[in-house]
């Protein structure tokens, strides 16, 4: 029997590893989409949850990637007795730990974190923000080269296809997770616990 995962200590633990509203913001959007996921795959969504909250825990403190993230943040949810499975999946969704992503937790964690932060980058752009935001007009600004120009378009299309969900359906799922979290992801109030 796995221990209850807080939701809270989680997100006091980004919060002390995490000072940039930016990053706090992404990872409660690639929280939202891992807590859509969760039941589409017979998952617990504290678990997917907490693995979405805290896949880029050290990022801020240790951002290189030849020996930084994730290790430090791994290293500290092991210490803190998170499950396997959560420090597994923030191991494979960094392409360069060499980690092969096998579960449906592994796959969606990689499939929503780039695409989280393009749509939260889309809506930004948006009058309305999230409100009203259609995979259609995803696709139009991910056909602009310009635009979030760091993304790579065929790893987000890859990851989906990985997960087994198709392109346009995943981006759905993504856009309507982050939507019901739209004033947090949005506002000002990243530092905000999030309503449930």
């Amino acid at each position: 029997m796995q221990p209850q995962i807080s939701r809270e200590e989680a997100w006091n633990l980004l919060c002390e590893w995490t000072q940039s509203e930016s990053l706090r913001r992404h990872a409660l959007a690639v929280e939202a989409a891992m807590r859509a996921y969760a039941p589409r795959f017979d998952g617990d969504e504290e678990l997917w949850g907490a693995t979405g909250l805290l896949h880029d825990l050290d990022y801020e403190r240790y951002p290189s990637l030849e020996d930084g993230h994730p290790r430090y943040g791994m290293e500290e949810l092991e210490a803190r007795g998170y499950p396997p499975e959560l420090v597994r999946a923030v191991a494979s969704h960094a392409d360069y730990m060499g980690v092969p992503r096998e579960t449906p937790m592994e796959k969606a964690l990689a499939a929503v974190d780039e695409l989280s932060g393009f749509v939260l980058a889309c809506a930004y752009v948006r009058p309305d923000g999230l409100e009203g935001m259609t995979p259609k007009s995803v696709k139009k600004k991910l056909k602009q080269p310009s635009f979030a120009a760091p993304v790579d378009r065929e790893e987000l299309r890859h990851t989906a296809e990985d997960l087994g969900v198709d392109f346009d359906e995943h981006l759905a799922t993504v856009i309507d997770a982050l939507t019901d979290r739209r004033e947090e992801l949005m506002g000002t109030t990243a530092g905000a616990e999030p309503a449930r």
